[in-house]
């Protein structure tokens, strides 16, 4: 079975207390505060600290054409990916000839050639690796690469995996958006790159430099709800992406999402109970109460989810890998884990993990 060897994630340069996003956002939604008082409320309600930017404050007081916005992505993807990779192969001792696979989820952003080709370029990584570029999952990616990557492992045991979530969710907020939607977004969202090593059998016996914690992958599952498709994505209009969410995803986490969750459980002989390490999407307050709430997980399981909500916001896809990062750093409990996002489609994927000395 594959191992889930290390994280590294990125801290942008233009980090901002929630407090001063919501004086900018005031200014930008001016005329709907004006008739809506309460939408001042949300920003209130996030339960979020400061925010991971990678442009200044002062870059969304102004109009941008998509060019210009993408041309951002592009850069920023590349550098802070190269940048994550580095560090990752620095924590656990890996030459970069040695990686078999790169795996490249993202949703914010367009590229081609892909990002993955361009990394690999800069980085001059072995010419013979496996490009997987992977567009639209949204949230749902970062556990879904997991997942990918793992099935690589499974197929060829002496693969080592790079998986690279790239989400700048923040320079996809439109100008003069005016819908709830947006202004939801505006008080959630951000960016965020990520980075995590997987190992096929024979690639985690080679490592010279084992890892403190040996986080073994032991099932995955998959699931696309039908009759779903408008509760998450994007609409593509001319000036970029219109964000669409719907207000019942926490219904549907508790009414589907649960079912699913406990019958896959059931299926390893486990009951939620059973779970000592719990690592989710923290998708927005509301989302991690539906986790202890549908899932009867106790509160103090949920740490790291509100710490990464608190200290960064919703990065999409590259969220939970922040969280995952929380515990490489901090530390497992020793025993069963569960990763668990939702996205677009609408759908989850989970991973069964166990976590040992």
């Amino acid at each position: 079975m594959p191992y889930i060897i290390d994280t590294s994630v990125i801290d942008f340069e233009y980090r901002q207390n929630q407090s001063v996003v919501k004086n900018y956002a005031m200014e930008m939604f001016k005329e709907q505060i004006l008739r809506f008082p309460k939408l001042q409320l949300v920003f209130d309600n996030t339960q979020i600290q400061n925010r991971n930017f990678c442009v200044p404050l002062e870059f969304f007081l102004n109009k941008h054409t998509f060019s210009e916005i993408n041309n951002i992505f592009q850069k920023v993807a590349l550098e802070s990916g190269k940048k994550s990779i580095l560090q990752l192969l620095s924590c656990t001792g890996v030459d970069k000839k040695d990686i078999t696979d790169l795996i490249f989820v993202n949703s914010t952003g367009l590229a081609t050639p892909t990002i993955d080709a361009l990394i690999i370029n800069d980085l001059e990584m072995n010419y013979n690796i496996n490009r997987y570029p992977v567009w639209g999952l949204g949230c749902v990616g970062g556990v879904s690469g997991i997942s990918k990557a793992n099935s690589i492992a499974i197929a060829n045991p002496d693969a080592l995996v790079i998986l690279v979530n790239a989400e700048l969710c923040s320079i996809t907020l439109r100008h003069k958006d005016y819908s709830m939607s947006n202004f939801i977004a505006t008080s959630l969202f951000s960016d965020g790159v990520s980075s995590v090593l997987i190992a096929g059998k024979r690639a985690y016996q080679k490592l010279i430099n084992k890892p403190a914690y040996k986080v073994k992958i032991i099932d995955t599952l998959a699931r696309l709800y039908h009759s779903s498709l408008n509760v998450m994505g994007w609409e593509f209009l001319d000036d970029g992406f219109k964000v669409i969410f719907s207000k019942d995803i926490p219904n549907i986490i508790s009414t589907k999402v649960k079912g699913d969750v406990f019958d896959f459980l059931n299926k390893n002989k486990l009951q939620i109970t059973g779970i000592k390490n719990f690592i989710a999407h923290p998708g927005g307050a509301k989302i991690i109460d539906s986790y202890r709430d549908s899932f009867g997980v106790q509160e103090k399981m949920l740490k790291y989810e509100r710490i990464v909500l608190s200290n960064y916001g919703n990065m999409s896809s590259a969220t939970v890998i922040y969280v995952l990062n929380e515990f490489f750093r901090k530390g497992f409990v020793m025993g069963k884990g569960l990763m668990l996002a939702v996205g677009p489609g609408f759908s989850s994927e989970v991973i069964l993990l166990s976590v040992s000395k």
